[in-house]
């Protein structure tokens, strides 16, 4: 019985790490695949990785191309810092030059039906010649247009894979969808199709996404997955699948270093638990979660902090004023700080930065400020509070403590959030402000904790220069957390006996 490496040693890797872990290992040898994708989604450059995969592996690789030179593909992959060695052979098909002349355009004959014969041939015999193991077709387009119905087109790709067959060969069918993007003619005959597509939100950068949508004989890993085109390739970042990911650790339970916040929380915040801090702006949402981050670091672990709405200059010179030096604990290594623009970032390259904290660095806590700029990252509510689902119990399952702000609409009296992802949290902390004795004030709650007790109190805080500063619980107002309280005083017994 073959054991799963030789399995994927049996495939051609495509050289891009995420897509081989969507195509489980990569391609099945021997066959034909097809890469569909509209122009510009970045088909040439799968193809280009494709073959320099084979290349680095002794492998001898073939591009045939009938609709890019080969002096544009070379300018193509050197953008990328790549250089075409030996082992990749560009073969660039062009009519034979008697099919251009004015007799056999005014011959009886469609000129058509030598133009497809005399393309097939030339590629048939430069295989004969080369005898890659690799090869790349760019594009269908091309033969689609010659063949000008869909039988004759139909009967030239099975043609065209069966030659290949007898060689052995894995051989990668490009379709720029420019002609028939209906026809799904390649699609029954190939043994695996993949498209690439893009999408162009209203403000931002393009989205690109690849699919697996047929791989005949595998289980891969189904759905969109993220990818994007960079300066060294094209990255594919996998769709999270938290089930996929277990691992043992020990529940500790994490302190703050603050005495009053961990009365409230009932000792700390567990390992392998995820907390929601929610209020209005201003009410120190940032600062009570990155106050978890530096307890993480003086126990002498570290922690990553993905911050979404501030400039980082802005960030480390208020913290700073706070008494956290964040920008020392960032140089030191510490401490991960990474700005995040919502508007260039997919979700999956930010779930993709995350698992890497985690699984490269070694990060326990992760800081996520906020969810509202996370929010704009994404198309619609639906899919992020499904993407939250999955990071989050994958960071759980990691033994991570993770911590999540909200900013919610306005300031006092009824408060709506953008995202309702409370119940995903396993704990959530409320702030709020209120008014008493002339002053406005803030009021810190814990409104649900799934790993242990916790106090049903509020309490005051306050920020200054020295930090964070919890107070008593405030026994003596009602209505706190509608901001206008009422001062009830000790005397009052029906009071006493609910906080009882």
């Amino acid at each position: 019985m073959s054991t799963s490496n030789e399995l994927i040693d049996a495939k051609a890797a495509t050289g891009i790490e995420g897509l081989d872990d969507i195509l489980s290992g990569g391609l099945s040898r021997g066959h034909v695949f097809l890469l569909e994708g509209e122009p510009g989604t970045g088909k040439t450059t799968v193809a280009l990785q494709f073959l320099l995969a084979g290349a680095q592996a002794g492998e001898c690789t073939l591009y045939i191309t009938l609709s890019e030179t080969e002096r544009e593909l070379r300018q193509g992959a050197a953008s990328h810092g790549w250089t075409l060695g030996d082992n990749i052979h560009i073969y660039e098909l062009t009519p034979a030059e008697d099919l251009l002349n004015a007799e056999h355009q005014q011959s009886l004959l469609y000129s058509s039906d030598l133009e497809l014969g005399e393309a097939t041939r030339q590629i048939f015999e430069v295989v004969e010649r080369v005898k890659p193991t690799r090869v790349v077709l760019d594009s269908l387009s091309e033969i689609r247009l010659l063949a000008q119905s869909s039988l004759r087109y139909r009967r030239q790709i099975l043609a065209i894979k069966h030659y290949f067959v007898r060689y052995d060969a894995t051989v990668l069918l490009l379709d720029d969808l420019t002609t028939e993007s209906l026809d799904k003619t390649v699609h029954s005959v190939a043994h695996g199709v993949i498209r690439l597509e893009e999408l162009t939100p209203d403000y931002g950068a393009e989205r690109r996404r690849v699919r697996v949508i047929k791989y005949r004989g595998q289980k891969y890993r189904g759905g969109f997955h993220d990818f994007t085109i960079m300066a060294d390739g094209l990255h594919v970042f996998p769709r999270l699948v938290a089930a996929e990911h277990r691992s043992g650790f020990a529940r500790d339970q994490l302190s703050s270093g603050i005495e009053g916040l961990d009365a409230l929380l009932g000792g700390g915040i567990e390992t392998g638990s995820s907390t929601l801090i929610l209020g209005p702006a201003g009410t120190g949402k940032s600062l009570i979660s990155m106050v978890f981050a530096i307890a993480a670091v003086r126990r002498g672990e570290k922690a990553a902090l993905f911050v979404f709405d501030e400039e980082l200059g802005l960030l480390f010179e208020r913290m700073k004023k706070l008494g956290i030096d964040l920008e020392a604990l960032s140089s030191t290594g510490d401490l991960l700080v990474e700005q995040v623009d919502a508007a260039e970032l997919s979700p999956g390259e930010f779930s993709h930065r995350v698992r890497r904290c985690v699984d490269e660095v070694g990060i326990k806590t992760v800081v996520i400020d906020s969810i509202n700029g996370y929010q704009a990252a994404m198309p619609e509510e639906n899919a992020l509070v499904l993407h939250m689902h999955e990071l989050l119990l994958y960071l759980n399952r990691k033994g991570t403590a993770t911590f999540m702000t909200v900013a919610q609409h306005s300031l006092v009296g009824d408060m709506q959030a953008p995202v309702d992802i409370t119940y995903l949290a396993d704990t959530v902390v409320l702030l709020r402000y209120f008014e008493a004795l002339g002053q406005v004030r803030r009021a810190i709650s814990i409104i649900k904790k799934r790993t242990g007790t916790h106090e049903s109190t509020i309490r005051e805080y306050r920020i200054s220069g020295q930090g964070l500063t919890i107070g008593d619980p405030l026994d003596a107002f009602q209505g706190v957390l509608r901001g206008v309280p009422t001062y009830l005083g000790e005397s009052n017994p029906l009071l006493g006996d609910v906080l009882q």
